[in-house]
């Protein structure tokens, strides 16, 4: 038996570069086929034939997409199935629909290993969209919550290893460009179509660029990992934003980047800021003592810190409180600052063809916002998650 249509109506659509007032929707399966304004959704459907619902003015946007996620829930991503079941269903009801499942720095056989697991998840459930290597290829000083006694260069066999055991869903790397073997190593992962990041790095402004001008197109968590922005020295964020192909994740929890920093993101790579949550296990849980890969993390008034030298490990941030962050503290008009959930995102990782926007032939997947940007129901590849 089919799945009767889904209308959703009477919105506020923020999608694309658009707000639209009196707008709605179409989904059928796990597609939008349909898109206007008033009651023209009528007129194919009675509201028997369909699953109808009246948004009354509320804001209706894109599913959101988060390119960088570690855990939720009390749990990791790299714990297994049921643990990625848990992480998804927390960020679901804040809003992410879809999620690069992410993995800090482990053993090359353990990353091979969670990779293959992902690979299988990703098969069976449109909400993953694949993983995110960050490390094991990163700087030592710069390595923020990462287990020093891990870290390694990028050799050709580790590399054909992670690609192989991805099986093809291999979304984002994190490299620092500046080791030994890493621009080889940019060039085989690009080659393989894997957006490659430049992070947990000391490079410079000219290494940076070299990364980019080499096919890397993301900035892993900018301003965080990496050397700041000097104004004889401009490091990697000033190069991300000269570099215009280059997409800048940003972790908009008030504790990783300061508003007016986030601001002057948004300004300097108009359309190239992603909002990422580099959320950790105890996001939607409670304070306490959890597990970063191999570190000991403490969370404390929902701010996670190694035990062992206090880095910053990771965040309890989720996609929606990004979204309020930045419209109502950082001053990010909210057609910008939803595209930064949506459609950057999607292309960062080269899905701008179908992931991102609610246009016919796009992903059936939609968040309704409340007049403060609370989460009202989400719903992912057509289904209703929360």
């Amino acid at each position: 038996m089919s799945t009767p249509p889904v209308v959703i109506h009477s919105a506020r659509l923020v999608s694309g570069a658009d707000t639209v007032t009196d707008a709605w929707v179409r989904f059928d399966g796990d597609q939008v086929t349909a898109r206007g304004i008033g009651d023209g959704w009528r007129d194919d459907i009675t509201v028997e034939q369909a699953t109808v619902t009246d948004a009354a003015g509320r804001f209706l946007t894109p599913g959101f997409i988060d390119i960088h996620c570690h855990g939720a829930g009390g749990a990791a991503v790299d714990e297994g199935d049921a643990a990625i079941e848990t992480v998804l269903a927390v960020h679901n009801a804040h809003g992410t629909t879809r999620s690069v499942l992410s993995l800090v720095t482990a053993s090359v056989d353990r990353l091979a290993r969670d990779l293959a697991t992902i690979a299988r998840f990703a098969e069976r459930d449109p909400r993953v969209l694949g993983s995110h290597l960050e490390g094991p290829f990163l700087d030592t000083e710069f390595r923020g919550a990462h287990d020093p006694s891990l870290l390694r260069g990028a050799d050709e066999a580790s590399v054909d290893l992670l690609l192989a055991a991805a099986a093809g869903t291999l979304r984002q790397i994190t490299i620092a460009p500046e080791h030994d073997g890493a621009l080889e190593a940019i060039t085989r992962f690009v080659a393989a179509d894997v957006r490659v990041a430049v992070g947990h790095t000391g490079a410079d402004f000219e290494t940076a660029l070299a990364a980019f001008d080499a096919g890397s197109s993301i900035l892993t968590h900018a301003f965080n990992g990496m050397r700041g922005i000097h104004h004889r020295a401009p490091g990697p964020v000033t190069a991300a934003m000269h570099a215009d192909h280059v997409t800048l994740e940003v972790i908009n929890d008030g504790v990783h980047v300061h508003p007016d920093v986030v601001k002057l993101a948004f300004a300097g790579a108009p359309g190239r800021v992603a909002l990422v949550t580099d959320a950790m296990a105890a996001t939607g849980s409670a304070d306490g003592v959890y597990d970063l890969g191999s570190l000991e993390v403490v969370v404390t008034d929902g701010v996670a810190r190694l035990r062992e030298g206090g880095s910053i490990a990771g965040s309890t941030l989720t996609q929606d409180e990004a979204l309020r962050r930045a419209v109502l503290e950082c001053g990010i008009p909210l057609d910008e600052a939803v595209g930064a959930l949506t459609v950057t995102p999607a292309a960062a990782i080269g899905r701008s063809g179908d992931l991102g926007r609610l246009d016919p032939g796009f992903a059936a997947d939609a968040v309704l916002l409340d007049a403060d940007l609370g989460v009202q129901a989400v719903w992912g590849a057509g289904s209703r998650l929360a």
